[in-house]
């Protein structure tokens, strides 16, 4: 399997879609002609301009290129966290830009978990109320079990009640990660994730997320400027000035 990077918009709603042909791959992601122009005081400013690309089920995809290429405007675009200047992203079989504000994040919380290079915890909550959170938002009656399971499994078994400010970097990470991996999201979207770690713990963060992937088959779309890191993907993008680099 294969990130497919299109240089042609789709035709028809097949194309657009690719998975739902009979013989098909089943894509996680598919992107058409998608773009992003806002307006500075010089007049538009183009992010992003023309991306296509499918991101197969299960696989693992790095986007890298040089701050300010639009790599984490791309992932909030894939999320429907942003909305385009034009263009489509398909999810979980469906446009989320067909869907509006409300319908779009019911769909994303539905399929996509995050991590984020600041972790996003909630300072008050403890390891395990963080992780217990959105399956509680859900009304899941298992909560705490489940997130005591994962939290053991990324090695914070013993750190349950503390709270973030009592965690190092690395375990505020996990803690991040057992969030996002105990809903057992179709997607991950991971930005920069191991920024602002050192070196040992970022690879250790990083081991254990393709690790969760492959044991859940979630789909691994991360944006990175860590070359090593990169390598690591099944796939790889480049972001030049706005566009996907031959």
């Amino acid at each position: 399997m294969t990130v497919t990077v299109h240089s042609h918009p789709a035709t028809s709603t097949a194309d657009a879609f690719p998975g739902t042909a009979a013989n098909a791959p089943s894509f996680a992601i598919v992107v058409r002609r998608l773009s992003k122009v806002v307006e500075d005081v010089s007049g538009p400013l183009t992010i992003l301009d023309g991306i296509e690309l499918s991101v197969p089920q299960g696989d693992t995809l790095a986007i890298v290129g040089a701050s300010g290429s639009g790599k984490s405007t791309l992932l909030s675009l894939l999320a429907g966290l942003d909305v385009p200047s034009d263009g489509e992203v398909w999810l979980g079989g469906r446009n989320l830009f067909d869907l509006d504000e409300d319908a779009r994040a019911a769909h994303r919380a539905a399929h996509v978990g995050f991590v984020f290079q600041n972790f996003q915890l909630i300072g008050h909550l403890s390891a395990i109320e963080n992780v217990m959170l959105p399956m509680e938002l859900r009304g899941d009656r298992m909560a705490r079990a489940k997130a005591e399971a994962m939290l053991a499994r990324v090695g914070l078994g013993q750190r349950l009640n503390h709270r973030p400010v009592l965690l190092s970097g690395g375990e505020q990470q996990r803690v991040a990660l057992a969030r996002a991996f105990v809903m057992r999201p179709d997607i991950l979207m991971a930005d920069e994730p191991t920024g602002s770690l050192d070196h040992a713990t970022g690879l250790a963060v990083m081991d254990l997320m393709f690790e969760l992937n492959r044991e859940i088959g979630t789909t691994l779309v991360l944006v990175t400027h860590d070359e090593q890191i990169a390598e690591r993907c099944a796939h790889r993008v480049r972001i030049q000035a706005g566009r996907l680099a031959d």
